[in-house]
């Protein structure tokens, strides 16, 4: 596991705009398609679960920050979405916006609580600010396509997501089910800087950032390949060079 700072890494005020951006995109689509409405990108969930996960998890950050919490604090500590599915548009609104708020009033190197290990900007707000900024995007995009079709992610927040997600996010997540017969994955930006080498491994997989060849590679815009790895799209559509098999395997377990 790289444990440097990404080139990647976003200014603060980004994260935040985007939090705001993304949660309200996620909020209209919401309303557009119907808390009843089925979410093709999550399949077990309604726009009604969406909701209350998103609502949850951005309460629950929200809450870590405005504490300044260096301990856990779980979710049972904290109030529960609303009943009602309609209720929960209001709920996800009014949290958008309070996590926003606590995240731009609160330095990026702060001491904070997370719930990954030690690694890239683990322990710290930033890493709150990252995290918020990415889960907000992409279920925005799971929001969007429920009502029918969903817009590109930022190329800039995007590539920064693929990061996030291969060297803090992923491995803590489901790193050890990645695991096995040894292969590599190279995945390469196509409109803005940003390559990764993923190294799957009989312990779970580690990452580089470079430009070299692996078992497969795979090119496209950033928006594009964030979905790929969040598991959001199939690889239609993206440049494969190599074992595209590999790439199913990579689908069977890569979710947030």
């Amino acid at each position: 596991m790289i444990a440097e700072p990404p080139p990647t890494l976003l200014p603060p005020e980004r994260y935040v705009a985007a939090v705001r951006a993304e949660t309200a995109a996620l909020v209209d689509a919401a309303e557009r398609a119907g808390t009843g409405a089925p979410v093709p990108s999550c399949p077990e969930w309604t726009v009604s679960d969406l909701l209350a996960h998103v609502g949850r998890v951005q309460n629950w950050a929200a809450t870590v920050v405005e504490r300044r919490a260096t301990e856990q604090i779980r979710f049972r500590e904290l109030e529960r979405p609303p009943e009602d599915a309609d209720a929960r548009i209001a709920y996800v609104r009014a949290g958008g916006e309070r996590l926003a708020d606590a995240l731009a009033g609160v330095a990026p190197d702060v001491a904070l609580w997370t719930f990954v290990t030690e690694g890239t900007g683990a322990g710290t707000a930033g890493f709150w600010q990252r995290r918020q900024a990415c889960e907000a995007a992409i279920h925005r995009v799971d929001a969007q396509l429920a009502a029918g079709e969903a817009a590109p992610v930022d190329a800039a927040l995007a590539a920064d997501g693929i990061d996030e997600l291969l060297t803090v996010m992923g491995p803590h997540a489901f790193g050890e089910r990645v695991a096995g017969e040894a292969a590599t994955l190279h995945l390469h930006c196509t409109d803005r800087e940003g390559e990764w080498l993923v190294r799957i491994t009989g312990d779970g997989f580690e990452v580089e950032r470079a430009h070299t060849k692996g078992d497969v590679a795979v090119r496209g815009p950033a928006s594009e390949l964030f979905l790929l790895v969040h598991n959001r799209r199939g690889p239609e559509g993206l440049e494969i060079f190599g074992d595209g098999s590999l790439l199913g395997r990579w689908r069977e377990v890569a979710r947030l």
